[in-house]
């Protein structure tokens, strides 16, 4: 059940990719197919650490159907790759460092001679120390997986002095928490089209959020130009930053090089779970201080990242959850310290939330232990130590300044289920069966957008009137069923008066797009909605100039309307955008380029722009079994206008499904470098029965007179409060304190640990 309370003015619209998805016509890009292509695999580790003694692939070349089997020696150029940190071999030389580390890759006339031609290759390993445990990483005596060391990456945040401040404080808490490995769990698994064209070109059928950094990454490795690589990355089965990385391309496109045919490839679930990106494991340990009046005096983080064996975004997600352990709230002492750590577990990296999820869920832990030994109203504590409008950021960096914090938390509380929860007894309502409690809980965050000081985030797009009078509006980015296709029609219908027939939507192909930066980091709607905005003018004096030559009338008298040019007044269609296409005269086309607006800081990573969300949420709790199941939740969410309401909902109850997996059932477990969890009937994701529960949301669109920033992203943030509401809401109802996630149903037998001063 969903109650609608976005109260934009923009009407529902079926979504234009809808039907084809709802039917199964849609084709996805590892749906395509060609008479001639070959089948691809790849040869992964056996071991989670070990030295490679020799690859003996002669057999397999030999094999009848086989048209290449590739190693490190057939890597033209870098064999490596990495958004930020190229360190993850394409093809292992003398080291594997995880199971789903690639010693070979084979291309075959079927998948059934691929697979035995992989089979047919011998590696002789000599074993090495596993090393599975990040804080054991950091040992001296480790074996060390780096030149550099275990230690992919330090931060290091402080204000005042911790030590002083812990001196001055009535209450303390001291508390750790763990979170999950969890998995991206996309419907469309890893995979793609290569193919080699008669030009000597290379076109990548793939997914892939930023198409324009694996077209960079190609081209390193196939010491290919990047103009002689064309991506096509749209549309996508599902990705929330799983795809953000290379997976499969660097052997599709090897493999499709030097068999001279087109590739397929597409992951098994078991090798997408494997060899595919995770959700970072944390351990973070705080310790967090009040006065007698409930003020927060000193806030102590320490942060220990499973960042896998290479680094991909490992050091972008540590800044992020850094910046979030500290959050939307006032300390007068801060010491935060975080470390990712090189191990051979599977390979952790982006993940809608970046890190948020993490350090929100044990931020929010801290607030609701301090606010029960104050004995105060949980809400209510946050209220005190929230930051204020005229505030900087967490890391004392300007931000752009909005109320969205002040109406966040007036939205949960006078919320009805906020409300109920005073109305429950201090360790949970009984229901008619004894053994079935129930709780109430909140959390709050203020999530940032963008990819933060230091790191390039270029935006921008082009307008154009085609040949056969479409408006074609063409941007660098990815529909992934986030619903980007409807929003941007949306935004084209209402901005400058056009029906839907009139748009013609382009992205996703770097022959034809500009560079408008990662589909990613919640990002892609405030960038396009700038975009038009700084087309807006140009494009509609460039139409209507053109229109009043052809019209031999005053441009003012004139107004871009529903298929075509119309009388400013009457709104009488003039001339249609087939025939303003056709008049004679230049081209009609605009373009911006631009970047995503960021904080006057040198600190990397900081963020200028944040939605703040708060959720609440009912939780019934089974006593016997230790099982958990969410009955209610309420969002607020302060990201300005509401573009798309569809949209805007379906991400909100997106993340929130999401977030119920990584605090109730997700988690891919691994023993000593090897997955445990290894498919979809071991790793469980919440259902329409877990998610049958009333979900409400209530948009707040209002933001300061002057800030043309525009709308906020919303992409993460609905999956980022939840975990740590629900949390509470256990809290309520069975009288335990939650620190790990997912919850087991022993975290009854539990005792809660932490340590008070008074």
């Amino acid at each position: 059940m969903l109650l609608n309370r976005v109260s934009s003015a923009g009407r529902w619209r079926i979504r234009p990719d809808g039907l084809g998805k709802v039917t199964g016509s849609l084709a996805y890009l590892t749906d395509m197919a060609r008479e001639d292509m070959l089948y691809g695999l790849v040869l992964r580790s056996e071991h989670p650490h070990a030295r490679i003694v020799s690859i003996q692939t002669d057999a397999a070349k030999q094999l009848p159907g086989v048209h290449a089997v590739l190693t490190y020696l057939d890597v033209a150029g870098l064999n490596a790759f990495g958004i930020a940190h190229p360190d993850q071999p394409v093809l292992c030389e003398d080291r594997v460092r995880y199971v789903g580390d690639a010693l070979a890759t084979v291309a075959a006339d079927s998948i059934t001679i691929a697979q035995h031609a992989i089979e047919l290759i011998k590696i002789e390993y000599e074993i090495l120390q596993v090393v599975d445990d990040p804080e054991q990483a950091l040992l001296a005596d480790s074996p060390q997986l780096h030149p550099k060391g275990n230690a992919m990456h330090h931060t290091t945040f402080s204000r005042g002095n911790a030590e002083d401040g812990f001196k001055q404080c009535t209450h303390i808490i001291e508390e750790t928490y763990y979170t999950p490995r969890q998995m991206h769990t996309y419907m469309e698994t890893e995979g793609g089209l290569f193919v080699p064209e008669e030009d000597g070109r290379l076109t990548v059928y793939s997914p892939t959020q930023h198409g324009f950094m694996d077209r960079m990454q190609l081209s390193r490795i196939l010491a290919k130009p990047q103009e002689e690589i064309r991506i096509v990355s749209s549309p996508i089965g599902g990705s929330f930053g799983g795809k953000d990385e290379l997976n499969v391309q660097p052997y599709g496109a090897l493999l499709a090089m030097h068999a001279g045919k087109p590739i397929k490839m597409h992951n098994s679930r078991q090798e997408s779970v494997r060899a595919g990106l995770k959700r970072h494991p944390m351990k973070i340990k705080m310790k967090t201080g009040t006065d007698s009046s409930g003020k927060l005096l000193a806030h102590q983080v320490s942060i220990i990242s499973d960042t896998g064996p290479y680094s991909t975004l490992g050091a972008e997600v540590l800044n992020f959850a850094t910046e979030h352990v500290i959050g939307p709230y006032r300390y007068e002492h801060l010491d935060v310290k975080g470390v990712s750590v090189f191990t051979n577990n599977g390979m952790s990296g982006e993940f809608r939330g970046f890190g948020g999820n993490q350090a929100i869920f044990a931020l929010e832990g801290q607030m609701d232990r301090l606010a029960e030994l104050h004995g105060m109203e949980p809400w209510h504590f946050r209220r005190l130590n929230m930051r204020q409008v005229e505030d900087l950021g967490p890391f004392d960096q300007p931000i752009a300044m909005t109320d969205g914090a002040e109406q966040v938390w007036a939205a949960i509380a006078k919320c009805p289920l906020w409300q109920e929860r005073a109305s429950m007894a201090d360790a949970g309502l009984t229901c008619e069966e004894p053994w079935i409690k129930r709780g109430i809980g909140a959390a709050f965050t203020m999530h940032g957008a963008g990819l933060g000081v230091g790191i390039p985030d270029p935006a921008g797009g082009r307008l154009a009137l085609a040949a056969d009078g479409k408006i074609e509006a063409v941007f660098g980015y990815e529909e992934f069923g986030q619903g980007l296709i409807a929003t941007l029609t949306q935004m084209l219908i209402e901005q400058f008066g056009l029906a839907e027939e009139d748009i013609r939507i382009i992205i996703g192909d770097t022959d034809v797009v500009p560079d408008s930066g990662s589909t990613t980091a919640s990002r892609a709607t405030a960038m396009m909605w700038k975009s038009l905005q700084r087309l807006k003018k140009p494009f509609t004096e460039q139409m209507l100039q053109k229109a009043g030559v052809r019209l031999k009338s005053s441009e003012d008298r004139l107004r871009l309307g529903e298929g075509g040019i119309r009388e400013s007044s009457s709104g009488e269609l003039m001339l249609t955008y087939e025939e303003l296409a056709r008049a004679e005269g230049s081209p009609i086309r605009c373009e911006t380029s631009f970047a995503f607006p960021t904080s006057t800081t040198e600190r990397v990573g900081a963020h200028f722009m944040y939605t703040y969300s708060g959720v609440a949420v009912k939780v019934e709790l089974n006593t016997l079994t230790g099982r958990v199941k969410v009955l209610q939740q309420y969002h607020a969410v302060a990201a300005g206008p509401v573009i798309n309401p569809q949209g805007f909902l379906g991400q909100i109850e997106g993340g929130s499904s999401m977030a119920l997996g990584f605090a109730l059932m997700e988690d891919a477990l691994m023993d000593k470098g090897h997955y445990i969890t290894r498919n979809l009937d071991t790793y469980l994701v919440p259902t329409i029965v877990d998610q049958s529960g009333l979900v409400e949301v209530e948009a707040i669109e209002q933001l300061p007179e002057k800030d043309d920033y525009g709308p906020r992203g919303i992409g993460e943030v609905g999956s980022v409060t939840l975990a740590p509401a629900i949390a509470a809401a256990i809290r309520q109802a069975s009288g335990k304190w939650v620190a790990k996630l997912p919850v087991e149903p022993s975290f009854l037998q539990e005792a809660p640990f932490f340590l008070t001063k008074e």
